[in-house]
């Protein structure tokens, strides 16, 4: 198990593994261009050159991409569902090419369709995405925090998801847990009992197997609120004890584990790595 966080790709995507090795991130994510909108910066050769010889210096063996936050495959709107699609078959081959294993993104929100048809929309569109690809990145599917009509809160909801989906794209496809986004669903995690319960339901619904990354946030909201609102480490609702006893459970210990914690007045990046690893050595 390693940790790290998102980090900055501003003066260039090389610049990277220099922002994760000064806040201590052992691993690191990123977006690899602007989340709100325009095109991906180019992947020059000599950017890729520097960005791995980057990471070989810093001795950071993976690090992901996150997908941009417009992404919603289950729009009705053809321009932006279309407009998903491609952003993340980019970003599977943006990420192959920079050997990066893998890129998540939240799936989007029903709005005006029946729930049923939104789940069928998003796993025809995931087929798509995967048509042809012959990448090394692995596709997540975050669970979402459940609010309105967003798409993929409930473990059984992301497995009909990745059910839909011809067996070849189904061994490319995994997920990426965010804990605040499951505590604000309303699976708890505030301590040992409860975390064995949340798991259990992930392997019965997606098998543990597919759990490849966690993001890992406190909430600020109360459990089963619905609300997407992260915290530092120990000071939400989950708490110190829930991150605890998360970090070294057994069925855990080879999956790897991102902030996206808050960086304000109260804490940042650094500081709640420093935390982690504290509690990972206990």
């Amino acid at each position: 198990m390693k940790f790290g966080a998102h980090v900055s790709i501003a003066g260039g995507i090389d610049k990277a593994p220099s922002n994760a090795n000064q806040i201590k991130a052992e691993v690191f994510q990123i977006f690899s261009r602007s989340p709100r909108g325009g095109k991906a910066p180019e992947l020059t050769k000599e950017l890729i050159t520097d960005f791995k010889s980057e990471m070989k210096k810093y001795s950071i063996d993976e690090a992901y991409i996150h997908t941009p936050y417009y992404i919603n495959l289950a729009s009705t709107n053809s321009r932006i569902r279309d407009g998903s699609i491609e952003v993340i078959r980019e970003e599977l081959e943006r990420a192959t090419i920079l050997g990066l294993p893998y890129i998540m993104t939240h799936l989007g929100s029903a709005n005006d369709l029946p729930r049923d048809q939104a789940v069928k929309q998003v796993s025809e569109g995931i087929n798509e995405i995967m048509k042809g690809y012959k990448g090394s990145a692995m596709f997540l599917l975050e669970n979402s925090a459940g609010s309105g009509k967003v798409i993929g809160d409930k473990f059984e909801e992301l497995a009909e998801i990745i059910n839909k989906l011809p067996t070849w794209y189904k061994e490319k496809v995994g997920v990426c847990f965010d804990t605040c986004h499951a505590f604000a669903t309303g699976y708890d995690l505030r301590n040992k009992k409860a975390i064995d319960e949340v798991l259990k339901e992930f392997n019965k619904h997606l098998d543990l197997k597919n759990l490849k990354l966690i993001h890992l946030n406190d909430s600020k909201t109360e459990l089963g609120k619905q609300v997407d609102r992260h915290e530092h480490i120990g000071q939400g609702k989950i708490g110190l004890k829930g991150f605890k006893e998360l970090i070294n459970h057994p069925q855990l210990e080879n999956i790897n584990m991102i902030l996206e914690t808050p960086i304000d007045e109260l804490g940042d990046h650094e500081a709640n790595l420093k935390l982690i690893k504290k509690i990972r050595k206990q």
